[in-house]
């Protein structure tokens, strides 16, 4: 098989030649740190694995919709560990919103969101641009680029991230979202329905212009290490579903992403529809899958991404440890619709882990 071949295979739930393999999007820092600046497609070259090249569309506004949302940025400088600080400032006809940020030479992370109250929301949602328009000519491009070695994965278009749980803690703190949905649950449901409603026009028209081959949505805070699988039937499911049927209609495969516990969320996540579930995230790395068990419960109506513990492989371990880890993963999932990937995105690892890791893949045929 061709890595395409290999990869689209395990995404249908079926099984391939061999267990394919690809990372959760190669992190800038690792780019730059480790592989001298390379790209995406450089660095899966280096290592001879299977590629899944995170990729989207452009997104086209109404210019009158930009003019009524505003930003300006204040500078605060960087500290004395590299940490730089700012904020940004929307500014609307209805009034300003605003935020803080930081960020250090590996990750950016908010400081203070945008959405306080319920006015702020009315504002936001009144005045955040939505596209009006997609161009599909990057991913063309990268389809071009990329031939039979992979698959192009991504997202659609949201806050923060995509899922309607996960965008709304990005709004307004994963703390505050879940007082809120506690407390005021009916204006949670709003929120929620008012974004899902925005996303579905995007998605039509992503359909039959941007030929991605996967598009992931939801997210860790819906994770069961986050919230009860009560909160996550109540706040997640529905608005899953509505994305995951919009999705589907535009022609496209879904992954369901949990960054965290999953176990107790399988079902919710069968019932909202999607092909696939990520990330697998073990026990060693603060989370709960037990990955030859969901195999067992849910294997035959989900495929798998995930599951390998890249602190304890790339960074801590040795060739020979990853070797012994993929191929215990490999044998959790026999009937194949399962690839192989650090559970997390990493921003460090020794080379020769990472090519023991690509190397191990080759070994595990089915």
């Amino acid at each position: 098989m061709t890595s395409r071949e290999r990869m689209l295979t395990a995404i249908n739930n079926g099984k391939p030649d061999r267990l394919p393999g690809q990372v959760h999007c190669w992190m800038p820092y690792y780019l730059n740190a480790y592989l001298g600046g390379c790209d995406q497609f450089e660095a899966y070259e280096r290592f001879g694995m299977d590629m899944a090249i995170y990729c989207g569309p452009i997104l086209t506004y109404d210019e009158r919709d930009l003019a009524n949302w505003q930003w300006s940025r204040t500078d605060l400088g960087t500290d004395a560990d590299g940490v730089h600080r700012w904020i940004d400032v929307y500014k609307t006809p209805g009034g300003e919103l605003k935020c803080t940020g930081a960020a250090n030479e590996i990750t950016p992370w908010t400081t203070e969101p945008l959405i306080k109250t319920k006015q702020d929301f009315e504002i936001f949602a009144k005045y955040f641009p939505v596209p009006t328009g997609v161009d599909g000519s990057p991913v063309r491009a990268a389809k071009e680029r990329l031939g039979d070695r992979g698959i192009l994965r991504g997202g659609t278009w949201g806050y923060g991230q995509v899922g309607a749980w996960q965008s709304f803690c990005f709004m307004v703190g994963t703390q505050e979202a879940i007082m809120f949905a506690i407390d005021e649950p009916e204006w949670v449901h709003h929120v929620e329905q008012t974004m899902v409603a925005k996303q579905v026009k995007v998605i039509e028209m992503m359909g039959g212009e941007v030929p991605l081959d996967l598009i992931e949505i939801g997210g860790g805070a819906g994770s069961n290490t986050v919230i009860s699988p009560n909160l996550h039937e109540e706040f997640c499911l529905p608005y899953d579903k509505l994305q995951v049927d919009a999705l589907h209609a535009a022609g496209f495969k879904v992954v369901y992403h949990l960054c965290g516990g999953l176990m107790k969320m399988l079902d919710h996540v069968v019932a909202n529809g999607s092909d696939g579930l990520e990330t697998m995230t073990p026990p060693s790395m603060g989370a709960d899958t037990d990955l030859a068990l969901a195999e067992k419960l849910v294997g035959d109506k989900l495929f798998f991404v995930g599951g390998f513990d890249q602190n304890r492989g790339f960074e801590h371990g040795t060739p020979d440890v990853v070797r012994t880890m993929v191929h215990e993963l490999h044998a959790a999932c026999p009937n194949g619709g399962y690839i192989c990937c650090p559970s997390d995105h990493f921003f460090h690892g020794n080379l020769e882990n990472l090519q023991a890791f690509s190397d191990a893949l080759k070994e595990c045929e089915y």
